[in-house]
């Protein structure tokens, strides 16, 4: 389970925050707080929400399981 979360945690900061490059406008645009942005985009042990991974996917127009198998999970 914690591999899982790290290949989720790690898609996410990889592919749309760090290119972002805003925290708070990623944030507002997912409807998170900048402090759950910051914990992805730095915390080497985040635990990652699946409320959080819903809003995310919700604010990209995704279903849990296209994400999913974006992640290859």
């Amino acid at each position: 389970m914690t591999e899982a979360n790290r290949k989720i945690v790690e898609f996410i900061r990889d592919e749309w925050i760090i290119p972002m490059n805003n925290n708070s406008k990623f944030a507002l645009d997912h409807n998170i707080d900048e402090k759950t942005v910051r914990r992805i985009k730095d915390d080497k042990t985040y635990q990652i929400s699946l409320l959080t991974i819903m809003r995310i996917c919700h604010a990209r127009s995704l279903t849990l399981a296209s994400f999913f198998n974006m992640v290859g999970i």
